[in-house]
């Protein structure tokens, strides 16, 4: 995993994400996706630059399938933004850095 990056599973899912103060990332991809694959490197950039201001985790659907299910992944790659252990928003595709940065923005501020 790169650096900045937790890695999830089920067994660190509620210590890491839902039991966390702040506001979290959470990247669900699977090993065999394109697009996942795609983004990757944008989710390492933006786990660089926000350093400090955000907790960025990514979750292998394939290998946790129960929290995938549990937050009705329907397609990967999924972003998923957590404020104080609650889900406030989603993205899914691979979407450019500029969009995942203006979200980041808008949920640091709100």
């Amino acid at each position: 995993m790169a650096e900045g990056i937790v890695d999830v599973t089920t067994s660190s899912w509620d210590k890491e994400i839902t039991q966390n103060q702040g506001l979290v990332m959470v990247d669900f991809w699977a090993v065999w996706c394109g697009p996942c694959r795609m983004i990757a490197p944008t989710v390492e950039e933006l786990a660089k630059e926000y350093t400090g201001k955000i907790k960025v985790a990514k979750l292998n659907t394939d290998e946790n399938p129960d929290i995938a299910s549990r937050y009705k992944i329907m397609g990967i790659p999924t972003i998923i933004f957590f404020k104080d252990g609650a889900k406030v928003d989603q993205i899914v595709g691979a979407v450019p850095k500029p969009q995942l940065k203006a979200k980041i923005d808008s949920l640091l501020a709100s």
